[in-house]
């Protein structure tokens, strides 16, 4: 500490939140007013609102922290603060018994459904390791351990509806969950049990004698067809042929959203086609050289989300969503992208995507399909959006009409490029072409805009080069 002469400061930084464990050398934080500043030793956090230092014995007397606790981590508070040398302030230090909360999901959402269950009663658990997941109407959640101990009960079944704040187990910090006796190995028989007499061999039958050669008969008078055999029944004959399972919450509210859509919306869909050939160059001329030095391989999808971000600004009327009786034009580009995860279909957003590189584009596509496909995508990776883009081609669709993800007021459609005659220069060719669709909210959107807007990214696509000269 600085000098006997100082007694107290005003806690400035603070370094760890109310409810994680802690090292004896890792700081929580660190106080002003004093000469030099303090960095503050290792307590557990609880509510802060000064701190007191007794230099006389270098320790802390009182820490506490006005806070909540870390999102998705129960609350720990220790039954004690000890105060001595060497002590670690880790949850294992105690033994408490801590309760695992259902955490707060999102603004829109308050109840969920319990859709696994990974850890039972007497189970060890590290920090952080994933208790239970909870399943909701957008995404499914990790229930993680917040510290390092053993299952208490499992308050929950699968397919329970909790709420927030709902305690779904209990854990016993510090404990280490009992080792299965492992089964004494029997010792080897003796040689002499061992070896079993083997049986005598059973008599052997005399050899038959050769039965006499009968002279083959006359050939039979041709008869009438038998009748033909009854078919033979099925093996499953009497069993259900059918299966009824309960949709999931994911299931429900993507069958709600996309219905409620069709009664609200005023669907139109206007149609395109976008000659491929330019652009399947430009990637393969510099698809090496883009990976080598940005760590992602060029796609097309970076093209087409630019190119949406460049005809929103065009047009901005598709860019915009009806709210009661007035119109919200959105200034900034935010574009969802449709990725299909185990579970459902889902909308994860690219943050200002007219400022991303192609480069930030492929990356933080890449990054939002993973989490989409491990089940780790949160809630706030598919809030707002403004456009969408989906790619049905990537399972070869040739044509569709998407249908609007509300509240946005438009969708484009992508589908498989497929070589097809075309007419170049006065001559039929074989040309790569992609149909693209823009389904659009025809209350808003007129169809000339709608036109105008699709229009802008064929040529977009078609000519990359417009993209920097601003034509």
């Amino acid at each position: 500490f600085a000098s006997f002469e100082q007694k107290s400061g005003q806690a400035s930084t603070m370094l760890r939140c109310a409810g994680r464990a802690v090292s004896r050398t890792l700081a929580l934080g660190r106080a002003a007013n004093l000469a030099p500043e303090l960095q503050i030793a290792p307590y557990v956090l609880r509510e802060v609102a000064s701190l007191e230092v007794q230099a006389t014995s270098r320790a802390l007397s009182s820490l506490r922290r006005l806070a909540s606790p870390c999102s998705g981590h129960a609350i720990y508070e220790p039954k004690e603060i000890r105060s001595k040398r060497h002590f670690r302030s880790t949850g294992p230090a105690f033994s408490d018994t801590v309760s695992v909360e259902v955490p707060q999901m999102g603004d829109s959402i308050s109840e969920g459904t319990i859709a696994a269950i990974e850890k039972k009663p007497g189970d060890a658990v590290a920090e952080d390791e994933v208790i239970l997941q909870i399943e909701t109407d957008k995404v499914t959640i990790d229930i993680r351990s917040p510290g390092a101990g053993v299952i208490g009960e499992i308050l929950v079944s699968m397919d329970d509806t909790v709420e927030v704040g709902q305690t779904v187990a209990s854990i016993t910090l510090g404990e280490v969950a009992p080792k299965a006796e492992e089964p004494k190995k029997e010792k080897p028989a003796k040689k002499t049990e061992e070896a079993a007499p083997s049986p005598k061999p059973a008599a052997e039958k005399p050899a038959e004698k050769p039965a006499p050669k009968k002279k083959a008969p006359a050939a039979p008078t041709p008869a009438a067809p038998a009748p033909a055999a009854p078919a033979t029944p099925r093996a499953d004959a009497g069993q259900p042929r059918e299966r009824r399972v309960a949709m999931t919450r994911m299931r429900k509210r993507i069958a709600e959203r996309l219905k409620g859509a069709q009664n609200t919306f005023a669907m139109l869909t206007t149609f395109n086609e976008i000659d491929m050939t330019n652009i399947m160059q430009f990637r393969k001329q510099y698809k090496d050289i883009f990976q080598e030095k940005h760590g992602v391989k060029l796609g097309f999808m970076s093209v087409f989300v630019k190119a949406a971000a460049d005809a929103l600004k065009q047009v901005p009327a598709v860019n915009g969503v009806i709210d009661g009786s007035d119109i919200i034009y959105k200034d900034f580009v935010d574009i969802s992208v449709a990725v299909a995860s185990p579970k459902g279909l889902v909308v994860p957003v690219l943050r200002d995507a007219d400022q991303l590189t192609f480069a930030g584009v492929e990356k933080n596509i890449a990054l939002l399909g993973q989490k989409a496909r491990d089940g780790t995508i949160s809630i706030d990776d598919m809030a707002g959006g403004t456009f969408s883009i989906t790619n049905g081609g990537v399972f070869g669709s040739l044509l569709s009409t998407p249908i609007i993800n509300p509240p946005q007021s438009a969708i484009l459609g992508m589908h498989a490029t497929n070589q097809r005659p075309m007419v170049v220069n006065g001559e039929i060719v074989a040309r790569p072409m992609m149909y693209v669709a823009l389904t659009y909210d025809h209350r808003l959107i007129d169809g000339r805009e709608a036109v105008t807007f699709l229009k802008r990214i064929k040529e977009v696509v078609e000519d990359p080069a417009r993209l920097l000269l601003d034509v």
